[in-house]
């Protein structure tokens, strides 16, 4: 009797120590899963960062040229307003004296469709 019960504490502290063991293996097991995930998310992130450097690289390409053409046309704009400019100051005078004669020179004459009725 005395020697089963032996067997059945040693069955139990066998049982014990398997559970312990299975216990520490699944903490193990979820540590190794928790750094795994923390592994991957730093080189989803490290990736994530390369394309948007890639991305910003390509754009800044593609808007540099495009800023280039934008900085052309405001130069074109304002040499065309300048020009403008010059021709009002240039013309203006010359253009009021045009329409101030015109409108103060009064030539009365009769008009060729005008009849006199007798």
């Amino acid at each position: 009797m005395a020697s089963q019960s032996q067997g059945i504490q040693q069955l139990l502290q066998a049982e014990k120590r398997a559970a312990e063991k299975v216990a520490e293996a699944r903490k193990r097991k979820a540590r190794r899963l928790k750094q795994a995930k923390e592994e991957a998310q730093a080189e989803i992130e490290q990736y994530r960062l390369e394309r948007e450097k890639e991305f910003q690289r390509k754009q800044q390409a593609v808007m540099g040229s495009q800023g280039n053409l934008s900085t052309e046309v405001e130069q074109q704009t304002r040499k065309k307003i300048q020009t403008m400019q010059a021709n009002h100051q240039r013309n203006k005078e010359r253009v009021l004296r045009q329409l101030l004669t015109l409108v103060c020179d009064i030539k009365p004459e009769i008009h060729a469709n005008y009849r006199v009725v007798a």
